[in-house]
Order: structure tokens, then C-alpha cells, then sequence
């Protein structure tokens, strides 16, 4: 697995990802939308593969466009993201789960991690207005034990999937 996984990075030439993992942008769309209540212009949209390998994972994160995973390669990822009620949800997308695709509204705080340490899982993920690092937020543990830790479960998933 090691040996695919790698050979992934090398051909489609990923880089770490802030959040966890490796990335590549791939398409930024040349047409700019206006953003609602804002005078700021952004891309329609935007493209990247995304690769998580092992033990890594993606931390929790917020973005303010609604974002697409589809799966391409590799095992199965497990996407946490907190519902309106501040409950935790998962969503298991993959070849496994035969659910190739989820998307995550806008502003919605979420994480993914592979489902076997000895694999990996490379996806795309299309961001629509276009993503813009601005626009991202990576979770503080405190902040979000604060606002969702109200459960065990919670707090397990957030300490497991923040850096900090």
C-alpha cells in the first residue's frame, strides 16, 4: 500500500496540507462570482485532490463554501462533522461503503481520517464559491470541547482528530 500511495504523490505531485495529509490544486475556475453580503469576488469554483495515508487524518476544519468529496483510490474515509443540534455525524465514503461521493455545508466544522492505519485514501474535493485559505479555520481543541463536548463521543472524536 505504501509503494500506491506514493507513487499517488509523486504523480499527481502533492504537497502537505495544513490540516493533515497531502494536496494539489487542480482547477480554480476563471469566473468570479460576487459573494452574498459581501463586495469580495471569488472563483465559481474549485478542485483538489486530497490524499490521507495511516494514522493521519484531516483536522478538524471550517471552511464558508460548501465542499464535495469524491473517492478515487485506496480504503474507505470516515468524515466527522458536527450537525446543526452540535451532535457528531459520520459519513463513511468509499468503495466499501459504495457511497462515492458527501458533501459538507458551508461552515460546518468537520475532519476525515483513512479507516485502516495500513492504507490510505486519495479523494477530490470541489469547493463551490472557490476555496480561498482566508475563508479556512482549523479548530482549536478548547474552543471546540467548549462548544461540542457535551458527549464522550464528542470529545473523543476531537481529541483524536485535532494537532493541538
Amino acid at each position: 500500500m505504501m509503494q500506491e500511495m506514493n507513487s499517488f504523490i509523486d504523480a499527481l505531485h502533492l504537497q502537505p496540507h495544513p490540516e493533515g495529509g497531502f494536496y494539489r490544486e487542480m482547477h480554480r475556475s476563471l469566473t468570479s462570482i460576487q459573494v452574498v453580503n459581501s463586495s469580495a469576488l471569488k472563483s465559481a469554483y474549485t478542485s483538489i485532490y486530497y490524499l490521507l495515508a495511516g494514522s493521519d487524518f484531516s483536522s478538524w476544519h471550517r471552511i464558508q463554501s460548501d465542499e464535495t468529496w469524491f473517492f478515487h483510490a485506496g480504503c474507505d474515509a470516515l468524515i466527522y462533522f458536527f450537525d446543526e443540534n452540535k451532535q457528531l455525524q459520520t459519513i463513511q465514503l468509499g468503495l466499501a461503503s459504495k457511497n462515492l461521493q458527501a458533501t459538507i455545508p458551508a461552515n460546518t466544522w468537520f475532519s476525515a481520517r483513512p479507516l485502516e492505519v495500513i492504507s490510505f485514501c486519495l479523494v477530490s474535493c470541489a469547493v463551490a464559491p472557490g476555496f480561498e485559505f482566508s475563508d479556512f479555520e482549523i479548530g482549536k481543541r478548547n474552543e471546540l470541547l467548549n462548544t461540542f463536548g457535551g458527549s464522550p463521543k464528542n470529545i473523543q472524536a476531537i481529541e483524536a482528530l485535532t494537532r493541538d
